[in-house]
């Protein structure tokens, strides 16, 4: 029960640290938060552990997170600023992989613990590069037929009422469009296919729940957002 308490516990800080700086600082504040999530979860997603008895990675909770962000910005702002938001997760993708490729291209000092310190960074930065390829390939995917589906369902419907019908409609579909891209581009030809098969099944789950669990977040942003209570720093 440790890793479900653990999950359930990272989920919970994900959607609380989104609204305190949101709150805190306005749309820069998600801004901000866009860059954090897309990097961390691109590390964590190299995790593989065992959660309600079937097997999955880490990582979906801060991805998934980047959806509750562009639906917050796409139902406060609007479809740009939403956009926007995608195309500076985009860039810190790139960045990060770049950046971190040269990094463990560097030869370590001659100590036994900096040396065992380097080559576990470079197991996970030198299979990045795919992961990376995947991820901006899947992200940008995704994360644009979510804003397109969100501003296609709040049009639908009314603009001021349902967003649990836009947050939930666009969202779920532009998941399983990113699941897909990313588990045949990540994984395919490392895990055997019952085991990709397990993981696109088990983190699709679990983006669903995660998914269906950010609506009263969405539902609290715009709240504070119609009351003022959003700190604004331009």
């Amino acid at each position: 029960m440790k890793n479900e308490l653990m999950w359930l516990v990272m989920l919970l800080v994900n959607f609380l640290s989104i609204l305190f700086i949101y709150k805190k600082y306005g749309k820069i504040g998600l801004y901000i938060w866009i860059p954090i999530s897309t990097i961390l979860a691109n590390i964590q997603v190299v995790l593989l552990v065992d959660l309600f008895g079937i097997g999955t990675t880490l990582g979906n909770i801060l991805y998934a997170g980047g959806f509750l962000v562009t639906d917050i910005l796409a139902e406060n702002y609007g479809r740009k600023h939403a956009q926007r938001a995608v195309y500076i997760g985009f860039f810190s993708l790139i960045v990060m992989s770049l950046i971190m490729k040269i990094a463990v291209s560097f030869v370590p000092t001659d100590v036994e613990e900096a040396v065992i310190m380097f080559e576990g960074v470079k197991r996970i930065f030198d299979f990045m590069p795919r992961l990376i390829c995947a991820s901006l390939l899947a992200y940008l995917t995704s994360q644009s037929h979510d804003i397109w589906a969100y501003e296609f369902w709040k049009k639908r419907y009314s603009e001021t009422k349902y967003i649990w019908i836009r947050n939930n409609a666009s969202t779920l579909m532009s998941q399983l469009i990113d699941n897909s891209i990313f588990t045949l581009v990540a994984f395919y030809g490392v895990y055997p296919k019952e085991v990709l098969l397990e993981i696109f099944i088990t983190t699709y789950i679990l983006k669903v729940v995660i998914a269906v669990s950010d609506t009263p977040f969405v539902y609290l942003a715009s709240y504070l957002k119609n009351k003022e209570k959003i700190k604004e720093v331009e």
